[in-house]
């Protein structure tokens, strides 16, 4: 039983998803703060200091704090957005670079395709 845990424990997809789950946590951490010290306050800015937390509703002795929720979900838009905006330009740069790579082959294949014709020229006279 130890031999196969150490089997599972150690595989390579177990280790990947340790190592995406360790830089996930650390890139959420600056998308956290990009987000609460940079996005936010430019939208709030924009909106007029608008802040859901303080909304509440009392029924009896509690307090449902529904604008914590509201704020919540604008931040997970916000967040949401942002990730989306970077990706979008990464995919960007990666399109562009693909793009110059086909027009490389596509050079290389008709070079390939002068110099057989010239070889065959050259083996017919």
């Amino acid at each position: 039983m130890w031999k196969e845990f150490k089997e599972f424990a150690f595989q390579g997809n177990v280790v990947d998803l340790a190592v995406a789950v360790v830089i996930g946590a650390a890139f959420n951490a600056i998308v956290t703060s990009f987000v609460d010290h940079i996005i936010t306050p430019l939208i709030g800015m924009l909106a007029g200091g608008i802040d859901f937390t303080g909304l509440k509703i009392t029924v009896g002795n509690a307090e449902v704090m529904y604008g914590s929720f509201i704020q919540s979900f604008v931040d997970f838009l916000i967040i949401a957005f942002s990730i989306f905006m970077a990706i979008r330009i990464l995919n960007k740069f990666r399109r562009k670079e693909e793009e110059e790579e086909d027009e490389v082959d596509a050079q290389e294949q008709l070079l390939t395709e002068i110099r057989d014709l010239l070889k065959e020229q050259n083996g017919q006279n």
